[in-house]
């Protein structure tokens, strides 16, 4: 029995818990347990909000990720074994027990009121979207872009959410200021495979409406096609980029897919439950383009592959950017920043709440 609109039911154990549980339908009815389990959420002390990169095939230097967890419950996040750091799940639990970071805003203005200069381009959901779900009850997500509007601080923002749509009045400013610039991510136009693959995420028709409406009150957009699936969305390419350069965007990315520790087992759960027959040439495809297994996570290989396909892949990725004009590359000003007056006799903080256990080089 599949659970109503989320991405897997399986609750496999993490790769540090040594005790196999195996919980049956029947078990969760006699827990009192619904068939379709409720998105809980949990509040989360960190001593810091920023995360610093240091992969060097990731082109951003800090990073925040305002919720830990994602309700989306995309099959094929690579951010799902960071559950297993909690103790937990990065099957269903990674979609319905949502762990979300404590004043953020306050985090962030703390340790920006320190610098004499911006930091590099901050990016927004690099691990988990900034705009899922839960962003509409905690905020968290607007109350940094509030800060980093105040100090003037470049900012990019990567997300599949329609939600974003709610701060048009933050991003105009900071987009007007040369500051933003927002990627959407989309990985499909049919309908039929998003409610499969991205059961709680908005709909494909709903986030190029949203690269409408940014573009509209100048904000710099770019999409991303990620990740790319042999057999399953990979034909999609040409005309998915199309309609986003139709739809206002301005650049483009594209990542082929990862699947590290526990994701690689849930995705092959995926393929049988919703292409069977497609199964077996999608996971051989990917173990040829991934050294013989179904995950490398060497640098420069994890986001492309390599062999005949990802090449192909590659080449056919940028006659499109060229084709459709996708191929900007906007530098954000790092020139406006300054600390607000209201910040400068600020107190340095005595004491700080505990850090975050993973940082976006884990994965």
């Amino acid at each position: 029995m599949n659970f109503k609109r989320r991405g897997t039911e399986e609750l496999p154990p993490s790769r540090f818990d040594k005790t196999s549980r195996e919980v049956w339908l029947e078990d969760r009815y006699d827990l009192g347990e619904e068939p379709s389990p409720a998105t809980q959420f949990f509040w989360e002390d960190s001593k810091s909000i920023l995360t610093r990169n240091k992969s060097p095939d990731i082109p951003f230097d800090a990073s925040i990720n305002p919720y830990r967890g994602c309700e989306h419950g995309c099959i094929y996040c690579f951010a799902r074994p960071n559950h297993s750091y909690v103790d937990l799940s990065p099957g269903l639990d990674f979609e319905t027990k949502i762990f979300v970071k404590k004043e953020p805003a306050k985090l962030l203005a703390e340790e920006l009121r320190k610098k004499k200069q911006a930091v590099l381009p901050i990016t927004l959901g690099t691990a988990t979207d900034p705009y899922q779900p839960g962003e509409r009850i905690y905020k968290n997500t607007r109350s940094i872009l509030e800060v980093l509007l105040e100090f003037r601080q470049p900012a990019a923002i990567i997300t599949k959410s329609s939600l974003i749509q709610r701060d048009l009045d933050i991003l105009s400013e900071m987009g007007k200021l040369g500051i933003l610039k927002v990627f959407l991510s989309i990985t499909t136009l049919d309908k039929e495979l998003w409610a499969k693959l991205e059961p709680r995420a908005p709909a494909p028709n709903k986030r190029m409406e949203t690269l409408r409406k940014l573009t509209e009150v100048g904000v710099p957009t770019g999409v991303l096609f990620a990740p790319v699936i042999p057999f399953i969305n990979d034909f999609e390419m040409e005309n998915l980029l199309e309609q986003a350069s139709i739809s206002g965007a301005e650049a483009a990315g594209m990542v082929f897919i990862r699947l590290p520790f526990e994701v690689a087992p849930l995705f092959e759960d995926w393929l049988t439950r919703h292409f069977p027959l497609k199964k077996e040439k999608v996971l051989k495809v990917i173990s040829e383009a991934r050294g013989g297994k179904l995950y490398e996570a060497k640098w420069g290989e994890r986001m492309k592959g390599a062999g005949h396909y990802a090449d192909l892949l590659q080449k056919r990725f940028s006659i499109c950017m060229k084709r459709f004009n996708l191929t900007t590359r906007r530098q954000l000003r790092t020139d406006l920043f300054s600390v607000p007056i209201r910040y400068l006799t600020k107190k340095k903080k005595s004491e700080h709440l505990q850090p975050d256990l993973f940082s976006d080089q884990d994965l």
